[in-house]
């Protein structure tokens, strides 16, 4: 996956008002994936518009989720694209499972560098 895919993304969670947007690269240190997206929405219409703006941009490169978990209602939605996973989250919910501190070994991308 291109990092000119991780710049859509990014600029489609930003378009939706997304807060702290962190883009980690892991494909060095973990097989599961090369890019982890996290980001924070203040409610759950936020995060489902969230979801529903990376969804198009991925559909519309031809990457399909291979797995969403969450609904309508959850506070943290996970999105499966194989090479790019994206979170979602409340501020609450992101604050407690704290993924940056544990992939704290990823390299951390400035979206200005994409």
């Amino acid at each position: 996956m291109d990092k000119e895919l991780l710049k859509k993304v990014y600029q489609a969670l930003n378009d939706k008002k997304a807060e702290e947007i962190t883009l980690l690269e892991i494909g060095q240190i973990s097989p599961i994936a090369d890019y982890f997206v996290i980001a924070s929405g203040s409610n759950v219409n936020q995060l489902n518009a969230m979801k529903d703006a990376v969804d198009e941009v991925m559909y519309t490169n031809g990457l399909h989720a291979r797995q969403i978990e969450g609904n309508s209602k959850s506070t943290w939605i996970l999105m499966d694209y194989g090479d790019m996973i994206v979170h979602l989250f409340s501020k609450e919910d992101r604050l407690f499972y704290n993924l940056e501190r544990i992939w704290k070994d990823g390299k951390e991308i400035n979206p200005e560098e994409l």
